[in-house]
C-alpha cells in the first residue's frame, strides 16, 4: 500500500506552478486553488482583486518513495524567483507572493533549513523573501484553472528541461 503525503506551495500565477510540478516523477497529482487568507471559499475574481488576501497555490498529492519534500523546494526555488515580495513578473499583489504551507513540523523545518541555506550561499542577487505560513484551508479553485496549461499550452513559458537545484 502506498502512502502519499501533501504539499503546498505559492509561487505566482498557479497555472505554471501546477504544470512545472506535474512534471516531477511522484507528483501523483496537482490541485491549484486558495489559502492563507481571511475570507471563506473565495472566487478567483475575489482573490484577484486584492480582497481576501488569500494567494494562488498548487497542492500536491505525492509519493514520499519516489520524490522527497527537499526535492519538492528544490524545484519550488528553482522555478520562481523568491526575491520579489507580492510578485511573479508581470503579476503583482498578495496572491502572487512566495510562500510554503507546510503540512507537518518536518515540512516547516526542512523549508525554513532550505530558505537560511539559499539566502547564506548568495545564489540569488537578493534576499529570500519567500514565507512560511500557517497551514490554512484550502480553498479548490474553479473548475476552468484546474490542469490549465494542459488546455492552454501557451499560457505559460515553462523550462524546456526542469530545473532541480540541489
Amino acid at each position: 500500500m502506498m502512502s502519499t503525503e501533501l504539499a503546498t506551495f505559492a509561487a505566482g500565477c498557479f497555472w505554471c506552478v501546477e504544470a512545472v510540478f506535474q512534471q516531477v516523477p511522484g507528483v501523483l497529482q496537482t490541485q491549484v486553488g486558495y489559502m492563507g487568507g481571511h475570507t471563506d471559499a473565495p472566487t478567483y475574481k475575489a482573490v484577484c482583486d486584492g480582497d481576501t488576501n488569500h494567494a494562488e497555490v498548487v497542492q500536491l498529492t505525492y509519493d514520499p518513495e519516489q520524490v522527497t519534500y527537499q526535492k519538492l523546494l528544490s524545484v519550488f526555488f528553482a522555478n520562481h524567483d523568491p526575491t520579489t515580495l507580492n510578485r511573479q513578473g508581470p503579476d503583482v499583489g498578495t496572491q502572487y507572493r512566495s510562500a510554503i504551507f507546510p503540512h507537518s513540523p518536518e515540512q516547516h523545518q526542512e523549508a525554513q533549513a532550505m530558505i537560511a541555506a539559499l539566502n547564506a550561499s548568495n545564489v540569488f542577487k537578493a534576499p529570500v523573501v519567500t514565507t512560511l505560513e500557517p497551514l490554512a484551508p484550502f480553498y479548490l479553485a474553479e473548475d476552468y484553472h484546474q490542469q490549465y496549461y494542459a488546455k492552454n499550452r501557451i499560457a505559460c513559458a515553462l523550462p524546456k528541461q526542469l530545473v532541480f537545484a540541489e
